[in-house]
């Protein structure tokens, strides 16, 4: 079992593959050392500790999702772009139990990130807007975006589920001393994609009053 041969990229690969089974809390070295036929220690040979493992899933995860280019590139105009930036990182986070997780705070272990900002940055730039501000929108919608997943994957945190992810029903039994909390259930738990899309068009319709450069 000793002698078998592994890479940080098949660490990484395996890691992303048992996520998925077991979630974040039941991903330990141990389980992911055993998946490759490998005793514990021989994954410190690539990473010192769970959290570094944790920053490269993080980093296979944006290189995925950017594989066919930066995300919104190629849209019209930067509230397009700001748009599908967002969608295709919903998307990616959705694509991972516990993705929002496992992505938030992590510390990327290549460059691969920075061809993406870079483009965001020199159009917002090219436009007229001051490198804070256009970071500020930039950041503002990044964490509009993982906060929103990481409370639906608390609802369904299993990307195979299907139907309704929260007992709604039984939520308003429990809440019947409180008629409008109980009533809020189904604006709370249900109908992600159309709350997402709704809260991103507010948001950059926000951005874009605050932001935006005038005349």
């Amino acid at each position: 079992m000793a002698t078998t041969k592994i890479d940080r990229a098949q660490v990484a690969d395996t890691a992303l593959r048992l996520l998925n089974e077991v979630g974040l809390d039941g991903l330990t070295l141990r389980a992911i050392a055993k998946e490759l036929g490998v005793q514990a220690p021989a994954l410190y040979w690539h990473f010192k500790n769970k959290q570094a493992l944790l920053d490269e899933m993080a980093t296979v995860m944006y290189r995925r999702m950017a594989a066919g280019g930066p995300p919104g590139a190629d849209e019209p105009t930067w509230q397009d772009q700001l748009r599908a930036v967002n969608r295709a990182l919903r998307a990616m986070l959705l694509g991972h139990r516990d993705g929002a997780k496992v992505y938030g705070g992590a510390r990327f272990t290549g460059t691969d990130h920075a061809e993406s900002l870079e483009l965001y940055l020199g159009r917002m730039c090219q436009e007229g807007w001051e490198l804070r501000d256009a970071v500020r929108a930039g950041t503002l919608a990044y964490a509009y975006t993982m906060g929103f997943v990481a409370e639906e994957q608390g609802s369904a945190p299993r990307p195979e589920e299907r139907g309704e992810p929260f007992d709604v029903a039984a939520r308003a039994e429990r809440l019947a001393a409180y008629p409008l909390a109980a009533a809020a259930g189904p604006h709370l738990f249900t109908s992600y994609d159309e709350r997402f899309e709704e809260g991103l068009t507010v948001l950059v319709a926000g951005i874009e009053a605050t932001y935006r450069p005038h005349g």
